[in-house]
């Protein structure tokens, strides 16, 4: 079975290998149909603590790391403007 992979920015990166990256999607509005941003944060494992605020990240699904920790950085790009 694939891993999901999602792409976003890291909002913290308080926590010791640990990064909150918030995911951004687009869903259609039932009544109006008017596309709105919905967004979601993800506690990621950043083994190398090598990730800042401001990143584009993308994560990957993986096996539990902690209590909350379902994702792993598997890779950052050029932080956008």
């Amino acid at each position: 079975m694939p891993r999901r992979v999602l792409q976003g920015y890291v909002v913290s990166d308080k926590g010791d290998k640990t990064v909150q990256v918030s995911v951004e999607r687009r869903v259609k509005h039932p009544l109006y149909k008017k596309f709105i941003k919905r967004s979601k944060r993800y506690a990621a494992h950043d083994e190398a603590n090598a990730v800042k605020v401001g990143d584009f990240v993308r994560i990957r699904e993986c096996a539990p790391h902690s209590k909350s920790k379902r994702w792993e950085v598997v890779g950052d790009e050029q932080a956008a403007g």
